[in-house]
């Protein structure tokens, strides 16, 4: 009997902690993504035009230099694609705008999916950690209730129903309220992409007039 409660707090603890977990790891990488979308973007779409304003004041006297100096070290997307599409003018324009899109893609957007294919993990997991819980506190539960010749302890059963109950419970808990914050990030990261892909097409009207100039193709 000692040994079976002791098998059965192990794999309750265990429950728990691994809830606990997962939970941990789906808030982490909401922290992640937030943060991450606020660093790629300007705050504002006319913070945004102000600068390529700017750029495209540069790229009209073809100063490639000014424009490389002005977007050093700024980490948002589209100073950093705009660096790499000059640094990469000597390719032509097609080829700097494939390497400039490529870099996006592979520096921002799959870094972002990557971390948001993880909260999906965590929504679908938690549950499922949840009812393995629930099966197993009600498998404890009609152990004690089918032993043959032993008085059902109601504290001991009751034990069994809690957890089977807590973790159904933690494991909703957890999911809910990450697809509605996983909405938000969608909607977020939707935002960026329209007000990157408006600043991108822009410059890239600026850069491709600025490399004819300088006599690129």
């Amino acid at each position: 009997m000692i040994a079976e409660l002791s098998l059965f707090d192990i794999i309750a603890n265990a429950t728990y902690f691994a809830l606990a977990g997962v939970a941990l790891w789906g808030l982490y990488c909401i922290v992640v993504v937030w943060n991450r979308v606020g660093q790629k973007r300007f705050k504002t779409e006319e913070e945004q035009d102000v600068f390529l304003d700017d750029l495209d004041q540069m790229l009209a006297a073809s100063d490639f230099d000014g424009v490389l100096e002005y977007c050093q070290g700024d980490t948002r997307a589209v100073p950093q694609m705009v660096e790499m599409s000059v640094n990469h003018r000597q390719l032509g324009y097609k080829l700097a705008r494939k390497t400039m899109l490529d870099r996006y893609q592979r520096d921002v957007m799959s870094d972002l999916e990557y971390r948001l294919s993880w909260i999906s993990t965590v929504i679908k997991s938690a549950p499922m950690i949840g009812l393995f819980g629930t099966v197993f506190g009600m498998m404890g539960a009609f152990a004690k209730l089918s032993a043959p010749g032993e008085e059902v302890d109601p504290a001991a059963l009751a034990g069994n129903i809690q957890l089977a109950l807590i973790t159904t419970a933690s494991g909703l808990a957890i999911a809910i309220p990450l697809m509605l914050v996983v909405a938000n990030l969608n909607i977020r990261i939707a935002k960026m992409e329209d007000l990157v892909g408006s600043g991108v097409g822009r410059y890239l009207d600026s850069f491709k007039a600025a490399l004819t100039r300088a006599g690129g193709r």
